[in-house]
């Protein structure tokens, strides 16, 4: 697991989207995973910027959602199909058939979940997941005392994620309860992942990925055991972090290795 601290929350998008253009250079159809959230907004943003400026093509990538609401109309704006739409499909001039979303909508969504997870393997796995982190440790909407071998599948949102999820509705009552979501085993089976966060609200979900034991209680610690696992987060973020001067030194240590 490699950490990058950055010192304020804007610097954060650029230095992930710097990772991300790496875990896909050289692929000559590489294939994304979305997260939706606030955390990966300044990420778009600074890919989108990029491919607006020449910088970057991503019109031969495909991409796949980590999630999406269950039992949701997929024309309500807060569906996670309008979200990546808006977010990732248009800003970096994606085609719409090109990008998958769970369906959350299907006759049957445990059969639509099997055959999304059959998707990607089909694919190879993804090349880079991109990730963002609940305050209560979920990645996707893995939430706590998740399966670490689990697939995509339909799950139970909990109290707090629907509380923090309600600022996007009119009220609490009209966040979904259940949702489908990649899994834990499917997120591990991703070649490379970048995890974005920002501001103390997540800090103490931060320390318990990084310096936490490898626990159902904080399913983003999992990715210690990820082969490429990039945690790129600001100083409001790495607060909680008993060992944040070591992570820093190493990381201006690792910096300047590859400046030379």
């Amino acid at each position: 697991m490699e950490v990058v601290i950055c010192k304020t929350a804007e610097e954060v998008g650029p230095r992930a989207a710097d990772h991300v253009i790496k875990c896909i250079s050289g692929r000559s159809t590489p294939v994304l995973g979305l997260a939706t959230g606030s955390s990966p907004l300044s990420l778009y943003a600074e890919l989108a910027r990029r491919v607006e400026a020449g910088e970057l093509d991503l019109s031969h990538a495909l991409a796949f959602a980590l999630d999406e609401y269950v039992g949701i109309d997929p024309a309500h704006p807060e569906s996670y199909a309008n979200v990546i739409r808006r977010t990732v499909t248009e800003p970096l001039h994606l085609s719409e058939s090109r990008v998958r979303v769970p369906d959350g909508a299907a006759d049957d969504v445990a059969a639509a979940a099997a055959d999304y997870d059959a998707a990607i393997e089909a694919l190879g796995g993804v090349d880079c997941q991109i990730l963002g982190i609940g305050s209560n440790g979920h990645i996707g909407f893995n939430e706590p005392f998740s399966s670490f071998s689990s697939r995509t599948r339909i799950k139970t949102l909990t109290p707090q994620t629907r509380e923090d999820n309600a600022r996007f509705f009119n009220s609490l009552d009209e966040v979904p309860r259940h949702c489908v979501t990649q899994g834990l085993g499917t997120i591990m089976d991703s070649h490379s992942a970048v995890l974005v966060a920002t501001g103390e609200g997540k800090a103490e979900a931060v320390a318990a990925m990084i310096e936490g034991p490898v626990s159902q209680v904080c399913p983003a610690s999992i990715l210690q055991f990820h082969p490429r696992a990039i945690i790129v987060i600001d100083e409001a973020a790495a607060s909680k972090l008993q060992h944040r001067k070591y992570l820093t030194d190493l990381q201006e240590l690792i910096e300047g290795y590859y400046a030379h």
